[in-house]
């Protein structure tokens, strides 16, 4: 009994900075929250997709995910999609910040008004590349060449992993920000809009996939695969995954924006028409 839960909580395959960043990142937010109210909805949704992201890179799920192409589409799906959306729901950032010692967030303030950083921002959180970025990964990783060369080099597939999760959320952060524009990215009504857009070549990629009727992945024949499956039965499993799945959290995602831009226009803080701009607007 005790053999078989160690199989699964051992790693597959061990990193020290995955786990660095982890446990840096649990413990600032465990600081944090001690030091501001966090309500426990907020602190669950951290910690699941805390959890979600550990689970699928640093146990032996990582495995199958090697092993199986549906396998290894839940595990992007849980690193693109729904654990990012878990903790920027979570809204973590003031408690992560109130959890660092005051020296580094005296030089991470000033570091965020300097210029270069200004910039720097300006070009990675931009919506339309943010946006992009976070649709073509899906599909780049999707090509089988890509596939391969991942597969079969370890330090390709971490970079593959690290992509999906920090573009997912970057994206997450710019579409669920609580904030007016400016000084948010994004207006609130192109952030409900999002997820929308951004789902349909998802759900295009996915219906390729499932209605192939070849092998599109040959690399996990190659690597040995981990259950008795019909090959294109696997391979449709894993285009139903990206395509219903991946779907269903964005358009949760598109709910979460849309709440905020309700709470937004209730509280008053969208900005207001003056009477230039609905002459305009009636023009």
């Amino acid at each position: 009994m005790g053999a078989g839960i160690m199989k699964w909580i051992v790693p597959w395959e061990f990193s020290w900075v995955f786990l660095v960043v982890f446990l840096a990142t649990a413990m600032t937010y465990i600081a944090g929250s001690r030091r501001l109210s966090v309500t426990p909805l907020r602190q669950a949704a951290f910690w699941i997709g805390m959890a979600i992201i550990y689970v699928a890179l640093h146990t032996y799920f990582d495995y199958y995910a090697e092993h199986e192409f549906f396998m290894h589409r839940i595990q992007q799906v849980l690193l693109h999609h729904l654990a990012p959306l878990l903790l920027i729901a979570a809204y973590p950032g003031t408690v992560l910040r109130a959890g660092l010692p005051f020296w580094l967030r005296v030089r991470l303030r000033r570091a965020g008004q300097s210029l270069a950083w200004r910039i720097v921002a300006a070009c990675l959180f931009n919506p339309a590349f943010v946006t992009a970025l976070f649709v073509a990964l899906i599909l780049v990783w999707l090509i089988p060449d890509m596939q391969t060369m991942a597969m079969l080099d370890w330090r390709i597939y971490r970079a593959m992993n690290w992509s999906m999760v920090l573009s997912g959320l970057t994206y997450w952060w710019i579409v669920l920000d609580h904030r007016p524009k400016p000084p948010g990215r994004m207006s609130p009504g192109i952030r409900v809009l999002s997820p929308a857009i951004t789902m349909t070549p998802q759900i295009v990629a996915g219906a390729i996939v499932t209605f192939s009727k070849t092998d599109l992945y040959p690399i996990f024949e190659i690597c040995g695969r981990a259950f008795t499956l019909n090959v294109l039965t696997g391979q449709l499993i894993g285009g139903v995954i990206m395509w219903v799945p991946a779907a269903m959290i964005e358009s949760a995602g598109g709910l979460l924006a849309l709440r905020q831009w309700l709470r937004l226009s209730r509280n008053g803080r969208l900005p207001r028409r003056t009477p230039v701009r609905r002459a305009a607007a009636r023009q």
